[in-house]
């Protein structure tokens, strides 16, 4: 982790992102003056679990890994978070601490912003407050259908969701599938790396997907959608 000094060549220094282009002049000074800018390297822990959360991250550049820590060694992936979306958000609204751990899988540059300044924001800006309210529903929905497809989805139908949702359009562009390990993608499923690296080269034979190295190649969406539909 580095913090960007205004004196370096990499600091960013106006807040363009759109959801900021909904303050006030004097919000955005707010929200300015309690942000510190800060580059997390590859491989590096943006949040922790369950540690004390100070501040809200807004992702300017990169994307990061969002899970759940479990017992031992064993970790639950929630989502991929792109550039533009924040961290932390729930414990603006319910908490002291951060819910889940992130971790960098590329370079990734953000502000820490103080809850406090987020909070007064919220509070003077209805506009900003519906968007930033209908952002953490969404996340919340995504939550809601990973809790459902572990429950009552068979192995296949939980690998076809994890395979859809890294290949959509929401991360076209990005090259997800080459920065994630085959672990990576069974926790995004719920399973075991055997159990995952076994059901990947099934769809491979079966024309579903194609293997080149660690990337994955969508072959047959509709028939990785039909599986997820049957569960």
């Amino acid at each position: 982790m580095k913090t960007i000094l205004e004196i370096d060549k990499d600091f960013v220094c106006e807040i363009k992102a759109p959801c900021f282009q909904l303050l006030s002049a004097p919000e955005v000074e707010l929200i300015r003056a309690s942000k510190t800018q800060v580059l997390f390297r590859k491989g590096e822990n943006l949040t922790k679990q369950g540690t004390f959360a100070s501040y809200v991250l807004f992702l300017m550049d990169g994307f990061v890994k969002q899970y759940v820590e479990g017992g031992g060694t064993h970790n639950y992936n929630l989502s991929i978070i792109p550039n533009g979306d924040f961290i932390g958000l729930s414990s603006v609204f319910n908490n002291d601490t951060f819910a889940y751990s992130t971790i960098a899988l590329v370079d990734t540059r953000v502000h820490l912003i103080s809850k406090e300044a987020i909070t007064n924001v919220l509070k003077q800006n209805g506009t900003f407050a519906f968007s930033i309210f209908r952002r953490y529903s969404e996340n919340n929905a995504l939550l809601y259908s990973a809790i459902s497809n572990l429950m009552y989805k068979q192995m296949n139908g939980r690998i076809a969701d994890a395979l859809l949702y890294l290949a959509s359009e929401e991360f076209a562009g990005l090259d997800i599938f080459k920065h994630l390990s085959r672990k990576d993608i069974g926790d995004f499923a719920g399973l075991s790396t055997e159990s995952t690296v076994k059901l990947l080269k099934s769809f491979e034979k079966d024309g579903l997907i194609r293997l080149e190295e660690k990337n994955i190649i969508i072959l047959d969406k509709e028939a990785l959608m039909e599986i997820s539909k049957r569960g």
